[in-house]
This record gives structure tokens, sequence and C-alpha cells, in this order.
């Protein structure tokens, strides 16, 4: 299934347009739009510009990911992923990323630091009851499965 995404370039950083990166990926490579390199200590977090906006059909949404390369060398993740990208925003795509890892990781302008995937979504529609239908596991919270 394919859905027209309209994007922009926004702010003074020119970076490659987000792509996919080979004829089966599902997530649509973001870069960092930053003037000059900028360095994660261990522990830290930062909001990074992509240097795009998009408009994403009601219907869908955007997940932010991490890159699993990033996540497995660096320990570098998406703090919030999947971040979602709702329809009704316009404003850049910022990434927020953090370093678990047990050294400094630089970021350089350009450079892979997240995956953009597009999803289709439904809209809840509440309904007030009195009781809710019966489950095996019923309120079963954290690990009552058994994991």
């Amino acid at each position: 299934m394919q859905v027209k995404i309209p994007y922009m370039r926004v702010g003074a950083v020119e970076v490659p347009v987000p792509a996919y990166q080979s004829a089966g990926a599902v997530g649509l490579d973001l870069c960092a739009a930053i003037e000059a390199p900028i360095t994660l200590s261990p522990g830290e977090r930062r909001l990074v510009p992509t240097g795009y906006a998009v408009a994403i059909p009601r219907g869908y949404e955007g997940q932010v990911r991490p890159r699993s390369g990033l996540a497995l060398k660096h320990g570098v993740t998406v703090l919030n992923a999947p971040g979602t990208i709702d329809p009704d925003y316009r404003g850049e795509l910022k990434v927020l990323l953090i370093n678990h890892g047990e050294a400094p990781f630089s970021v350089a302008r350009g450079e892979r630091i997240a995956q953009l995937v597009i999803c289709p979504v439904g809209i809840a529609d509440l309904v007030a009851v009195d009781t809710l239908d019966a489950t095996a596991r019923g309120g079963g919270g954290y690990g009552s499965t058994g994991v």
C-alpha cells in the first residue's frame, strides 16, 4: 500500500531527503540537520532537527523509530520510541536521541539518526459502560502472563 506524503525542506541546513535505503525497507531514514557536529555524552539526550516537515494524511501516523545499527554499535536510540507524528502536525520533524552507551557519541550533519515509518491507525470512539466483558487475563498487569 502506498500513500503520498507531501514534504518540504525547512531551516537553513540542507540534508538528504528522507529515503528508503533498500527495496524492502519500511522506514525512511531521517538525517541530522545540524550546522556543526554535536556530541552526546553517556546518558545525555538531545532533540535533533531533520530539516523536513511532512503532511501525513488523516488515518495515518508517522512513527519515529531508532536505527538498529546506532543502537547496537553505540547504544544510541530514540528516547520516546516510537515517537508519534500526528497527521495535523506541520512543524519540523525532530528526533529525541539518547546515548545509553558508555562513550560519547558524535552526530554529524547529514548522518542518518532515525527512521520514519508511516502506519495506518484507527480512531477510537470511546463508549462509557458500567462493566467490561470478562477475559481469562482479567486485570493482570505487568508480568502476569508469565514473562
